[in-house]
């Protein structure tokens, strides 16, 4: 106490002079407090419940325990720094001096050149993969292959129709966003290239399909499914890498900006399976 006033006190009205944001914690009357830290002197008391009920005509927080009071505190506190943000204090050492100002202004000058650096690091390496899908196209659509397709009605696998590995991996593609079969990959080929027109059985042959997707898979476009299916299916799925889905969303958008994308007028059944 100095006089009548705890200094407890006098720094809590000084703090508000100032205009300092003060956090009240005070308390619960509930709680049985020991004995031998109860004032005892009446006076003292009464002075005591007074400044109690000065913090208290503030909004303040009541505590049970002392980890009660460790956890209000320390989000008060949060709360409190979040909305009434200030400068604080600088001791005189530690205040700047025109040999810090001059460094602050060199690691502020040699951060803007790291920055932009690295800005340009990006882009170099944006735009060398940039490079390497558009250098992937084109090498796709340069690889010439030939297909046959057992047509209805046929008798054999007639002439051979030319095509690129760049269509065949479009058409692939469309199946492959989730996952495929080689039956639904050899339906998808024939029907792009003759329509309707094709056998159930095996509408190309199976050598050229593995060898389109041994093409394309070599080009890390298209991998087995992780997908996990029952026992009893039998089945090879396959379906598009990253790398894959990337080089198909480029070709399609440029298609799609071409106005090239168009589309039949004949709908497909849904999820038709072929049995062979």
């Amino acid at each position: 106490m100095e006089g009548e006033t705890s200094y407890t006190e006098k720094e809590y009205d000084y703090a508000i002079s100032k205009k300092v944001p003060v956090l009240g914690f005070v308390l619960d009357s509930s709680v049985d407090w020991p004995n031998e830290w109860i004032e005892n002197n009446r006076d003292i008391r009464k002075r005591l419940e007074l400044f109690r009920t000065k913090v208290s005509s503030k909004m303040v927080s009541f505590w049970k325990s002392p980890d009660d009071l460790y956890g209000r505190a320390g989000i008060a506190l949060m709360k409190s720094f979040a909305s009434n943000p200030r400068e604080g204090w600088v001791r005189a050492s530690e205040a700047n001096t025109s040999e810090m100002t001059a460094e602050i202004t060199r690691l502020s000058r040699e951060n803007g050149q790291l920055r932009a650096r690295i800005e340009a690091d990006i882009r170099t390496t944006v735009d060398a993969h940039e490079q390497k899908i558009n250098e992937l196209i084109d090498g796709l659509r340069r690889n010439v292959r030939y297909i046959y397709v057992w047509r209805n009605a046929s008798a054999g696998w007639g002439e051979p129709i030319s095509t690129n590995l760049c269509t065949v991996f479009e058409v692939f593609a469309q199946d492959l966003i989730d996952e495929g079969t080689n039956n639904t990959l050899m339906a998808s080929l024939a029907f792009h290239h003759v329509g309707q027109d094709y056998r159930m059985h095996y509408p190309i042959p199976s050598n050229y399909l593995k060898a389109f997707i041994a093409d394309l898979a070599a080009l890390d476009l298209l991998a087995s499914s992780k997908k996990r299916h029952s026992v009893q299916d039998t089945h090879t799925y396959w379906s598009l890498t990253e790398l894959g889905r990337e080089v198909h969303s480029r070709i399609r958008k440029n298609e799609i900006l071409k106005g090239l994308v168009s589309f039949d007028e004949d709908p497909e059944d849904e999820d038709t399976e072929y049995p062979f």
